[in-house]
């Protein structure tokens, strides 16, 4: 048997493992089926070079079939299947412990001759071993040299998408590149815009003072006037002074500013989450609906204090509460002449020089109505400003780490507040407020607008 496997390794290729076909012999004494070196020269990582030693050839190019070889591996191999044939116990019958001689076509297994005398085997059609075993290895050569050419071609495939990723990668470098320009470019227009309404409001608010001093200085000065002279012209001064006077809200009130962030809301969505209320409402002004995405203030509730923060009673929490990671949602308030937006934390850390206060803590964004103006005010914070006209849909964006709850007008695609830093050390839950409504204005809900919603033109038409 030794010597039998001396004599297969002498005619097998290196390449594919089979028996020789069409042999060639290169310089440096190795041969391979001519296929084989064919596929292996087009495909290998050096060229040209022996398969199995890495020499390189002096002649370039495919040698002619080895004729002597060719023989040598035809009976050889037929002297091997006699062999394996007249080996002790090689490939007996299971049922009739006789050699397997024939090959059965259709149930595509070796049997032996009583097997194909069987019933079982009567129609079917039959072939010698080694004829269906050339055939098969034939068929095999033919596969493997099919699958070669894929894996040429799906070589080449993987060359040009090397070449066309580093391409793309430049192409989507410069965009981006060109994306950062652009909002530069807007940041300091908008930083200049900031600026020069800056001073516009601070020359406003020098005007304002230097007609107050004026008025003063001519009252005081009336007031020494001889009484006949005076009340000749009182009438002019009242109208003047109560001019001057009504001007006082448009000089001292701050308006809120509008500043548009190209793509923000857009980018925003991507971390939009889906938010449900508790359906249970503490509060017996407040009433949640089924599906428990909105939430409607019920008749009777009066405000009763100038501070929304102590009205808590009054809130609705959301089921869900957030203790990592980024999260947006966005609640149409459309309906609502006054609403209340916002998160709480059970705990939460300030620092007072080395010392860190815990206490229960609220998150505020308020929108009152004050006649026919509306006011955006924040708890705690510094926003107190009146707005051109009611929001309709606020959006709110949260970021545990680090702390960050920013409120923006959504239809408006601007800014209004935010609060950072927030050092947050619990999980932080949504909070909503539909109030408090105000008498003889019907209010509708608060409600949470769908993760997959999207703004189109129709949206615009109502600013």
């Amino acid at each position: 048997m030794e010597k039998l496997q001396e004599l297969q390794n002498e005619i097998i290729c290196a390449i594919c493992r089979g028996y020789f076909s069409e042999p060639v012999t290169i310089t440096c004494g190795h041969s391979f089926c001519r296929a084989c070196l064919s596929w292996s020269w087009r495909v290998g990582p050096t060229a040209f070079s022996c398969p199995e030693c890495r020499q390189v050839p002096q002649v370039r190019e495919l040698p002619v079939v080895n004729d002597c070889l060719a023989q040598l591996t035809d009976l050889s191999r037929e002297l091997c299947s006699l062999l394996l044939q007249s080996a002790e116990g090689q490939r007996q019958c299971v049922r009739h412990k006789k050699a397997l001689k024939l090959f059965c076509e259709d149930d595509q297994i070796p049997i032996c001759v009583r097997c194909s005398q069987s019933p079982e085997h009567g129609a079917h059609k039959l072939s010698p071993v080694e004829e269906a075993a050339h055939n098969c290895k034939k068929k095999l050569q033919h596969l493997w040299n099919h699958v070669g050419k894929h894996l040429e071609e799906a070589q080449k495939l993987l060359t040009q998408e090397e070449r066309s990723a580093v391409d793309w990668d430049w192409v989507i470098t410069g965009e981006y590149n060109r994306l950062h320009h652009f909002l530069m470019e807007e940041e300091s227009q908008c930083l200049e815009r900031m600026r020069q309404e800056e001073r516009a409001r601070q020359d406003r608010l020098s005007q304002h003072m230097q007609t107050l001093q004026d008025l003063m200085q001519e009252l005081q000065e009336a007031g020494h006037q001889p009484n006949v002279e005076l009340l000749q012209e009182v009438k002019q001064l009242l109208g003047r002074s109560g001019s001057v006077l009504s001007q006082r809200a448009k000089a001292i009130i701050p308006e809120l500013r509008e500043y548009h962030i190209p793509g923000m809301i857009e980018m925003l969505s991507h971390f939009k989450v889906d938010i449900t209320m508790v359906p249970t409402s503490v509060s017996p002004f407040l009433t949640v609906s089924e599906d428990k995405k909105s939430v409607k203030a019920r008749e009777g509730w009066k405000l009763e204090t100038k501070h929304p923060e102590d009205t808590v009673c009054h809130y609705v929490f959301a089921e869900q509460a957030f203790s990592s990671g980024r999260q947006y949602w966005e609640v149409d308030v459309t309906q609502l002449p006054q609403w209340i937006l916002g998160i709480h934390t059970p705990y939460l850390r300030r620092k007072r020089g080395r010392n860190v206060d815990s206490c229960t803590s609220t998150f505020l964004l308020c929108c009152v109505k004050k006649e026919e103006d509306y006011y955006l005010q924040t708890h705690p914070g510094s926003l107190d400003h009146r707005v051109k006209g009611p929001v309709l849909r606020v959006g709110v964006y949260l970021e545990h780490n680090p702390g960050t709850l920013v409120f923006y007008n959504v239809l408006q695609r601007t800014l209004i507040y935010r609060f950072y830093p927030i050092l947050f050390t619990a999980p932080v839950t949504p909070i909503f407020c539909p109030g408090p409504p105000l008498p003889g204005i019907k209010s509708g809900p608060m409600t949470l607008c769908p993760v997959d919603s999207h703004l189109c033109a129709c949206c615009y038409s109502r600013l």
